[in-house]
């Protein structure tokens, strides 16, 4: 296995490059670090896993295809038990395929590139995803942003943006950073239908490259998180023809 870190202080933010093939992670590597970013490339899944449980990271660059454990397996454990859960997910697939992306998107990724891909493309989505706030870590840093945006609490379930947390009936829900941001969107608005279209422009900023099948992906996890039905939704519900609203309590 083999790790490579590049020159760079504490202060700067952190990415994760989980690549087996040599040449594309130097390539994924250097460009990121071009952008004043600190990088430290892994060659496989194991590896990462271990770093990711025991490391701070502000983003993952995750290849689907890996030795040892594959890139769905990382994503689905990094989500579920370490301290980078909520860290925006960059998965590279290498097949242009709809099911590679959607599966993708399922384990927890918050977004995808298809190999081959240009380096433009890699740095517009790596800065969308970083711009995203990530307000729990804002609040421990004193910022105090987070302090003045509302707590929602409807039908047992509350969605705090302070603490990028969400409860439901007593329990924890575990999101990750697109999850918790269309979940507090459409509970912070009751009632009120988005479009996909809208709902790309408000949780994506409209800035990378989703499509209208990556929000019914997003909804689909979420259902699946805090519905006791997910075919019968009584929060998320489905417009038909227009879009998405959450259910007025």
């Amino acid at each position: 296995m083999t790790t490579e870190l590049r020159d760079g202080d504490a202060g700067r933010r952190r990415v994760m490059v989980v690549e087996d093939d040599p040449h594309i992670r130097e390539l994924v590597t250097m460009h990121i670090g071009l952008e004043g970013l600190e990088t430290l490339g892994v060659a496989d899944g194991t590896q990462a896993l271990a770093l990711a449980r025991a490391e701070p990271f502000d983003l993952i660059v995750l290849d689907l295809m890996l030795p040892g454990l594959d890139g769905i397996t990382v994503c689905r454990a990094v989500r579920r038990d370490s301290m980078n859960r909520d860290v925006p997910v960059l998965m590279l697939t290498a097949r242009d395929e709809e099911s590679d992306k959607v599966v993708g998107l399922e384990s927890g990724a918050d977004d995808y590139l298809t190999k081959p891909f240009g380096v433009r493309e890699l740095v517009a989505r790596v800065r969308a995803l970083l711009r995203r706030p990530r307000l729990s870590r804002a609040a421990l840093e004193g910022e105090g942003k987070a302090a003045a945006t509302r707590s929602v609490t409807v039908m047992g379930l509350t969605v705090d943006p302070a603490r990028r947390q969400a409860h439901l009936d007593g329990r924890d829900v575990e999101l990750t950073v697109l999850e918790f941001d269309l979940l507090y969107l459409l509970a912070s608005s009751r009632g009120i239908v988005f479009s996909r279209e809208a709902l790309i422009s408000r949780v994506w900023g409209g800035d990378t490259y989703v499509t209208e099948r990556n929000v019914d992906t997003i909804v689909k996890r979420l259902r699946r998180k805090i519905e006791a039905d997910p075919a019968n939704p009584r929060y998320i519900l489905t417009v038909w023809g227009s879009g998405y609203k959450f259910a007025e309590a």
